[in-house]
């Protein structure tokens, strides 16, 4: 598959698109994500667009949500006078940073500002973000009238030295309060828990991964530690004050984690995703994996449209003060060609249990039977699947999916 690179070009001011960067865009359902970047500390392992009370400058916390409202109302001008496809939003996800630090009316003020501007679908799934120690039933209450109607809590790990190691500030026992208050108002809930920290051992990550199963989610995430550069745990690294997560022990990590997980009922659906049956899947993930649209608003958000993707800026203050003039947010644009698209398209969409269709790969990549053999020989994708005519990662070729897509994309 020959490769060249996207164009990369200054955001126009306006937010306007061409009907040619549109195309596509009405064959596809559209989502919005929310970027809410505050935390009360950093932790350390973090690489988050994310900034404290202390990092905003002149800009404060409980002016976000005016802010993030100008971006919703900017985006609905900018679509309809750019002739976009008139779409209701099937998912809406707000993450972060924190979500759940700010009030629960801010996050319904943006949440109806969303729904104004654009519509829901009759079955939207609405999504936010929580730590544990920011849950209480009256603001979940709040929430859940609004119309989220569900929750991903956390958990990170249910010992506290590894919380420690990764600086997570949350009381691990307020974790099951939070998914019993969930529960209880209706919502559907998942954990969200880290596997690989320093100094972490296999029984104490089994430990966490049973008790997160005897919370009983509807749906659990688990994904492998990177030690992201210029991260405070990058530098314990490097100075020999931690040492480096190993390889071989994360993957032993992995294979529990499915097992376990496999044994309580959850099935995977993406490498890092399990969920008790497919009606619980995260909706919003799976727009992403499958190259749907998605406006991301706030700073650093992403955003993807037809065939552009763009990025806000980084800083909150920054971010604020483009709106105010009723200016783009945006800090950078790319024009997607057809050859990194259909890179992007084998890197998702062979991540997820469904896998990718073997003829669309071929007309992807001319050389790709060969290929698919010998990772059939490998035991990295499943023979069977593979002669249905579906590419699909076994439980080796998931510990290894980066290099069967380079495999497939060479």
């Amino acid at each position: 598959m020959a490769h060249s690179l996207s164009l990369e070009t200054k955001a126009p001011a306006s937010g306007l698109f061409s009907q040619p960067e549109l195309f596509g865009s009405s064959d596809r359902t559209f989502h919005a994500y929310v970027h809410v970047p505050f935390c009360t500390a950093r932790c350390g392992y973090c690489d988050f667009n994310t900034y404290t009370a202390l990092e905003l400058g002149s800009l404060k916390q409980s002016d976000f949500a005016k802010s993030l409202i100008s971006e919703i109302v900017f985006s609905g001008e900018a679509l309809r006078t750019s002739k976009a496809p008139d779409r209701n939003l099937s998912t809406v996800f707000f993450g972060g940073g924190t979500p759940t630090l700010l009030p629960a009316t801010d996050l319904v003020s943006m949440l109806n500002a969303l729904e104004t501007e654009f519509g829901f679908d009759r079955d939207v799934e609405i999504t936010f973000e929580a730590n544990p120690d920011t849950v209480t039933k009256e603001k979940l209450a709040l929430l859940r009238e609004a119309g989220f109607n569900r929750v991903s809590i956390g958990m990170q790990s249910a010992v506290p030295e590894v919380l420690a190691v990764l600086d997570r500030t949350h009381n691990p026992d307020n974790v099951a309060a939070a998914v019993e208050i969930a529960k209880e108002l209706g919502f559907q809930t998942s954990l969200d828990l880290i596997y690989g920290a320093p100094t972490e051992t296999l029984s104490q990550w089994e430990s966490s991964i049973k008790q997160a199963i005897d919370l009983d989610p509807g749906h659990v995430s688990a994904y492998s530690l990177i030690v992201e550069d210029g991260t405070k745990l990058a530098r314990q690294i490097s100075s020999g004050e931690l040492p480096r997560p190993d390889e071989d022990l994360q993957a032993e990590k992995y294979e529990l984690t499915d097992a376990l997980l496999a044994k309580a009922g959850y099935q995977w659906y993406e490498i890092s995703n399990w969920s008790k049956s497919s009606q619980l899947r995260s909706r919003h993930n799976l727009a992403y994996w499958s190259s749907q649209d998605w406006w991301g608003y706030g700073p650093g958000a992403h955003s993807h449209l037809g065939s552009v993707r763009w990025w806000n800026q980084k800083h909150p203050l920054t971010y604020s003060t483009k709106l105010v003039k009723f200016l783009s947010p945006a800090s950078g644009r790319e024009q997607l060609n057809v050859s990194t698209a259909a890179l992007e398209r084998v890197l998702l969409e062979s991540r997820t249990a469904t896998g990718i269709s073997i003829a669309d790969l071929k007309a992807l990549n001319s050389g790709s039977q060969l290929v698919i053999s010998e990772l059939i020989s490998d035991g990295l994708i499943d023979g069977r699947s593979a002669v249905s005519g579906q590419l699909q990662l076994t439980l080796r070729g998931r510990l290894l999916a980066d290099a069967v897509v380079r495999k497939l994309t060479a």
